[in-house]
């Protein structure tokens, strides 16, 4: 009872949007997962690292237009509850967790985006299992009772960022010829911890040797950095 009572406090309606909280995922002992960009398996790529890489660019261009802030812009670990901690502390309006994605079939490819809810979806499922596998029991109680009540909250402007930076995205991801996977949603703790309207972004698969070396070249985060950040301008400035 007591945390459905606190969790009111969380939720305001959002008239304007204006701070937006960036999430590389990962970080640490935390390497999240693990690429190779060689046939012998020697050069090794982290998702921590792309996704820290990704999230210091997206945070340069938004930084033109509105405040944006980083869960970590160094290599350390940041549990679930210190990224909820932080959205608070900076007032944050919109929340970005920004993933790479990886899979035991090594020819999994593609871009997916999602926002918090609650689904039956199995694809979904098998991300949601990675992105919250690090979770103790006590977090995935208070979480439970909580996420029912975020999600209300937050999924419909949730769902319209989501289209706002798929449409942007789009035109990256046919110029990088990797597969556009679209939009779906899931239910990730981070996103509902955070309390905010949000996305979770998977780039691209770092388990596929040929979307690695994609993904981890300078002008492709360079661009996909530029169409993130274009969405999420586009979605503020229609709450202004």
């Amino acid at each position: 009872m007591k945390y459905f009572f606190l969790s009111l406090l969380f939720i305001s309606q959002m008239a304007t949007a204006k701070v937006v909280l960036i999430d590389p995922g990962h970080g640490g002992e935390e390497s999240g997962a693990v690429g190779h960009l060689d046939a012998k398996r020697t050069r090794k790529v982290f998702e921590k690292d792309l996704s820290l890489r990704l999230s210091i660019k997206i945070k340069e261009e938004l930084s033109k237009s509105t405040s944006a802030y980083l869960t970590r812009s160094l290599d350390r670990a940041v549990s679930l509850q210190e990224r909820a901690d932080l959205a608070d502390l900076v007032k944050a309006d919109l929340f970005l967790s920004i993933h790479f994605n990886s899979s035991t079939n090594a020819k999994s490819h593609g871009f997916e985006l999602y926002y918090l809810d609650n689904n039956s979806n199995v694809a979904a499922n098998k991300v949601e299992r990675s992105e919250n596998l690090n979770l103790k029991g006590e977090e995935l109680i208070v979480n439970q009772i909580l996420v029912d009540l975020v999600v209300q909250q937050t999924v419909h402007h949730s769902k319209e960022l989501a289209r706002l930076v798929h449409r942007q995205v789009q035109p990256v991801l046919k110029l990088s010829k990797i597969d556009d996977r679209g939009i779906k949603s899931g239910l990730f703790y981070v996103l509902a911890l955070s309390k905010r309207p949000g996305l979770l972004v998977e780039v691209g698969f770092v388990s596929n040797p040929s979307e690695l070396s994609k993904v981890n070249q300078e002008k492709f985060m360079n661009s996909m950095a530029k169409a993130i950040s274009a969405g999420v301008v586009s979605f503020i400035n229609q709450k202004k």
